[in-house]
């Protein structure tokens, strides 16, 4: 989630004279070749083709769907027919465009869309894509000549390759060129994941997961519209927007097949109640909410039954106590970065475990949970963070990191 902060008057009125010069822009990019004073109908016209599209997709009509494509490419009909039939086994519930603007050049149109989909089922509030449509126009009629993720955006599973879903009592799985036994394994421990997080987390909850499996480690960092290089030791991530108020977010857990692979099964199991951890706490979880406390309590309840030991769960964190480089402060957000220090990211992770667990263990399992309600409540992390702790725990960040050091 994009982080923006104002500098101040002069930047705010700089910023409203930015939001002037855009609705004053709108209309010419609208009107494309128009003469002046006359409204060009190309874009309803375009959401009216986008409309047609989402309707046949939500109807699984092929024909329609392809009745929209632009006619004088055999290769793009040949590659629109392959993805509609790749996403065929997606249970989409809902799925829509939402025109932005429209650059047209005579018979040629560029249009930015956003497209929401909803799994039905399991999303109770849709996903949003940024995409760019390009079309072309024939006697008359705009048709559909490519439709990409916008600069910047990620990419759709289905853009992939042929989808296959398999559907848990609790889960919803879907891979891309992976082995269907596996896939399996995957949505039954994905289903196990759920209760426990229900249990560790009292709060409401959807009380169910979607996994998604890219066939590559490159494929994992186009869904995330990242690049792949950061991810290559981490075994899955959760995607969602933090602090959304009404319903919940649609998150997702992606996989990573190849590093979820090397793990056996209970690295696995560890591995999917920590996302889905993350799932459940979406919407307590801020801008104000350090990754310590994000991290360490989706650690703390994907090892909270296991019967795991400190030194078993923090190994990083033991070898340096032990060496004498016990870390001074609890971990920065940037100790999370994907990407660096192999061991330096462990501590981190571990050292944010071991926060929440001392809670857990010195104040109870509920007061670490209202702990990290009342830190998501804040609107940043300088203060909230404090607040939280001397009503809640009724201590200072200096004492509670010094008994977290001790």
């Amino acid at each position: 989630m994009a982080d923006h902060r104002r500098a101040g008057h002069a930047a705010a009125r700089a910023a409203t004279g930015l939001v002037l010069a855009v609705v004053l822009l709108a209309p010419a990019l609208l009107s494309g070749c128009a003469p002046p004073g006359v409204a060009d109908p190309a874009a309803d016209e375009v959401q009216r083709v986008l409309d047609a599209r989402a309707a046949a997709v939500l109807a699984r009509d092929e024909r329609a769907y392809l009745a929209g494509i632009e006619p004088g490419s055999a290769e793009l009909y040949s590659t629109e027919r392959r993805r509609f039939r790749d996403m065929a086994d997606v249970p989409f519930g809902s799925w829509e465009y939402r025109l932005g603007a429209v650059d047209r050049d005579g018979d040629r149109a560029v249009a930015g869309a956003e497209l929401r989909y909803r799994l039905s089922g399991y999303d109770s509030a849709p996903v949003t894509a940024e995409r760019e449509i390009s079309l072309e126009r024939h006697d008359g009629r705009w048709y559909v000549a490519d439709d990409r993720p916008a600069e910047g955006a990620a990419e759709q599973l289905w853009q992939q390759g042929e989808v296959e879903a398999v559907r848990g009592e609790r889960s919803l799985v879907l891979a891309v060129g992976q082995d269907p036994a596996r896939v399996r394994a995957l949505a039954r421990a994905a289903d196990r994941s759920v209760p426990a997080v229900t249990d560790a987390w009292p709060s409401p909850w959807a009380g169910r997961v979607v996994v998604l499996v890219p066939e590559t480690l490159e494929a994992m960092g186009e869904l995330l519209g990242a690049p792949a290089a950061g991810y290559g030791g981490i075994a899955a991530v959760t995607t969602g927007e933090t602090g959304v108020s009404g319903p919940g977010p649609a998150d997702r857990v992606i996989v990573n097949p190849a590093a979820y692979g090397a793990l056996g099964e209970f690295g696995k199991e560890v591995v999917l109640t920590h996302e889905t951890t993350h799932v459940a706490t979406r919407a307590y979880t801020s801008p104000a909410t350090p990754m310590w406390l994000s991290e360490g309590f989706a650690d703390w309840a994907a090892y909270r039954d296991t019967g795991r030991t400190a030194s078993q769960t923090a190994p990083e964190l033991q070898r340096a106590v032990r060496a004498g480089d016990a870390p001074a402060r609890l971990p920065d957000d940037e100790d999370f970065a994907f990407g660096g220090d192999a061991d330096r990211l462990a501590r981190a992770y571990e050292g944010g475990w071991l926060a929440c667990e001392l809670i857990a263990e010195r104040w109870g399992e509920r007061r670490l949970t209202d702990f990290y309600r009342a830190v998501g409540r804040g609107s940043e992390q300088t203060g909230a963070v404090e607040n939280a702790f001397a009503e809640v725990l009724e201590t200072t960040p200096a004492d509670f990191t010094a008994e977290w050091r001790a």
